[in-house]
């Protein structure tokens, strides 16, 4: 008995100009976005806490202030500070805040437009092969 096998194989392969380009500079714009975002956060978080009259004394209260303290020193004393006993309403970090989203978004713009590569034509190789199998029994 004969047995006749024929086997076709096909791959289609496809190459991207450029490909890796533009991952590095959406990876880039998403760091930009992620380290601002912690920023933005952790003054978020110092708004609220002095907001509630936290006690500076408190070991995570001094970390999150002092952290903070390195980005907001320039705006310090741009506007005056409303108090109500301990609470404190701290609006020059709350225009820091915007300063910083304003900063981030120019960052981010200018990593896109230095190390984005728009998506050119995709280039695919197709390759066939046939192989026989004889097998008698």
């Amino acid at each position: 008995m004969s047995n006749d096998n024929r086997v076709s194989e096909v791959r289609t392969s496809q190459s991207e100009p450029e490909r890796e380009q533009r991952i590095f500079s959406f990876k880039a714009t998403q760091l930009v976005w992620l380290l601002f975002g912690i920023l933005e956060a952790l003054i978020a978080l110092r708004i609220g806490l002095m907001l509630i009259g936290a006690n500076p004394n408190s070991p995570i209260v001094a970390l999150i202030y002092g952290i903070t303290y390195l980005f907001l020193f320039p705006f310090a004393g741009l506007v005056g500070s409303p108090t109500a006993g301990n609470m404190v309403l701290e609006v020059s970090s709350m225009f820091a805040m915007v300063i910083y989203g304003l900063i981030a978004w120019a960052v981010e713009r200018t990593v896109w437009l230095a190390f984005y590569r728009p998506r050119g034509s995709t280039v695919a190789v197709t390759e066939t092969s046939t192989s026989e199998n004889h097998t008698t029994r």
